[in-house]
């Protein structure tokens, strides 16, 4: 009863690799989810082999250093796995970066809102500390355009970092709409008026409500739209727009989501911090495991709450759900692998999951009763 193998054979109905790679692909995926760490010692320890511990290590450093990792190839089967062609999505833009040593670690990424978490699509490793600069995220968007095109993309969300006048130029051009949040002191201008902080526009904004400027404005030297709102705390959120400002600030928030997707790769979900590699291409390999085991998860765990819905809980004034998807599944697929011996035809059915579009129907009634 092999069940990396069981992976194997589901994974090489959408991926032409070799029996060797794509093998030790599907048992670095199982071993991250039981063990919840990228960190490779942690990972050869779970990884179902007869080999020594020490061969286990060697194998999967072998994956990272001897084989290219098809993006473009991925993320077709993760957009496949939540979304249709036809559809129109919030694509989210950010940025995430740590130390290792004195190796600074900076990753741009590209997912698509869906259910209160990003789902990872395109990353690319920046060679550098610091921002993402405007060329480099016109890359990884024109990226996204080769490969779905632009007619799917509902909004783009982004956060301060993502402001400039070449940005929102290459976005006005491309007709692709855009939801920004921009810093408060950032200098705007309407119509011939002198330049003034964008704060000013909504000094009068009280807190927990909102307001559109009723004129177009001047930011970074393009013609754009502004709407504000004020938190409870008292900070004030602006967000730029090329579209309809009305609902701007309820579309940016969002941009949440890829927070939620930053979790589970790190601390609440894979621990993404902890690896020791730092070489670019390797890393991206790594993101590649960790896309597909994260999409798995959340798959399992939308599935089981149709099954068993998550219970709402009260945290202060606030109902909110006792988990997320992410943990519901992560909890509920981790103790079916490591009991796999008495819960095998529960693998077998999230293996069914993993392969099979994100549909309620896909669930029929008999399994929602069992």
């Amino acid at each position: 009863m092999n069940h990396t193998s069981e992976l194997m054979k589901s994974l090489q109905e959408h991926f032409e690799w070799n029996k060797a790679r794509m093998y030790c692909f599907a048992g670095m995926i199982l071993a991250m989810i039981v063990v919840r760490t990228v960190n490779l010692r942690e990972l050869c320890v779970a990884f179902e082999s007869k080999s020594q511990v020490d061969s286990r290590y060697k194998r999967i450093r072998r994956f990272f250093s001897g084989f290219k990792v098809d993006q473009t190839e991925i993320a077709c089967w993760i957009f496949k796995l939540f979304f249709v062609r036809d559809g129109k999505y919030y694509l989210i833009m950010d940025r995430t970066n740590w130390y290792w040593g004195k190796k600074k670690i900076n990753v741009l990424i590209l997912g698509l809102a869906y259910e209160g978490v990003a789902i990872p699509l395109i990353w690319e490793l920046l060679n550098k500390g610091g921002n993402s600069t405007s060329g480099e995220q016109k890359k990884i968007l024109n990226r996204f355009i080769e490969i779905f095109g632009k007619d799917c993309i509902a909004g783009i969300l982004a956060d301060r970092e993502f402001t400039s006048e070449d940005l929102f130029g290459f976005l006005i051009t491309e007709k692709i709409p855009f939801y920004i949040r921009i810093k408060n002191n950032t200098r705007v201008r309407v119509l011939r008026s002198r330049p003034w902080h964008a704060k000013r526009i909504f000094k009068d904004v009280n807190v927990k409500r909102s307001a559109v400027y009723p004129n177009h404005v001047i930011v970074y030297g393009v013609t754009l739209r502004l709407a504000a709102s004020r938190s409870e705390s008292g900070e004030l959120l602006i967000v730029a727009t090329n579209q309809n400002p009305k609902n701007a600030v309820v579309f940016y928030l969002r941009r949440w989501e890829i927070e939620c997707l930053f979790q589970g790769l790190k601390t609440r979900g894979f621990n993404f911090e902890s690896t020791h590699i730092t070489n670019p291409e390797r890393i991206e390999k790594l993101i590649a495991v960790m896309a597909i085991a994260f999409c798995w998860v959340h798959k399992i765990g939308e599935w089981r709450a149709i099954k068993k819905p998550i219970i709402f809980k009260k945290f202060r004034n606030n109902i909110r759900p006792q988990y997320s998807y992410f943990r519901y599944g992560l909890d509920y697929l981790r103790e079916i692998i490591l009991h796999i011996s008495q819960k095998y035809k529960q693998f077998k059915q999230c293996l069914e999951q993993l392969i099979l579009p994100i549909n309620p129907v896909n669930i029929t009634l008999q399994e929602a009763l069992t």
